[in-house]
């Protein structure tokens, strides 16, 4: 569960108010023009800034001034940040236990979440002889690691083939499925993709001025905002 009950936060003259409950196990787009303060909003769930009010609670627990680390989030950004000098596998179990120092239970989980994201047998690989799909689904194996029950996704998939992008959420929608994730992902696409989430929320200018199931973006009613995001019906 994801709540953000009256939130301001302000930098240089640009102010973000936000106000959502998100439930347990939905999954949510979030859509809107460039500079509307989409990954803000994934940055003040995620504890990587913090509002000057309101409160920000997950699953239930006041985690306003928390430190990311002691927030139930997990988050994937655009560039998967894996490093170059590590194996998938010790990349993956970076999300775990950054020693790499892993027992016999430990390095098991890593080889079944390989297999989840369709990489069994590519553990002893770099991220150099992977192509741009399967690092990004290291770094999604490395976030599911941290067994945390709520999943940010900043654009992780912006880079990727239309055919590639719709894999990947194919993926994502299974696993958070599996897992019973809380799934908020930023996107820039308004196409098939939509079908995978059960909620929208539209951002513009650092407000949230659409908020309800995909299919009802082209409703009379929401003209506007169709509009805004450059939809045509």
């Amino acid at each position: 569960m994801i709540e953000l009950k009256q939130i301001n936060y302000q930098y240089d003259n640009f102010n973000l108010y936000f106000d959502i409950n998100i439930v347990a196990k939905e999954k949510a787009i979030i859509v809107g023009p460039s500079g509307a303060g989409k990954s803000t909003l994934l940055s003040l769930i995620a504890g990587f800034i913090f509002p000057q009010s309101g409160n920000i609670i997950l699953n239930n627990q006041v985690v306003t001034l928390e430190n990311p680390a002691k927030r139930p989030v997990s988050m994937l950004f655009q560039h998967n940040n894996l490093f170059s000098h590590f194996t998938v596998e010790q990349n993956i179990a970076l999300g775990l236990k950054p020693s790499l120092k892993l027992n016999v239970v430990e390095q098991n989980a890593i080889t079944d979440i390989l297999a989840k994201v369709g990489l069994s047998g590519f553990g002893k690989r770099y991220p150099d002889q992977l192509s741009g799909g399967q690092r990004q689904r290291v770094a999604l194996a490395r976030c599911l690691m941290q067994r945390r029950p709520i999943l940010l996704l900043d654009e992780p998939f912006s880079a990727l083939d239309q055919a590639l992008r719709l894999e990947m959420l194919e993926l994502v929608n299974k696993i958070c499925d599996e897992f019973a994730l809380t799934l908020m992902m930023v996107s820039h696409y308004l196409d098939d993709s939509l079908k995978y989430f059960s909620r929208c929320l539209v951002v513009d200018n650092g407000n949230i001025v659409f908020n309800a199931a995909p299919k009802q973006l082209t409703e009379p009613q929401n003209k506007a905002i169709a509009k805004l995001l450059g939809l045509n019906y």
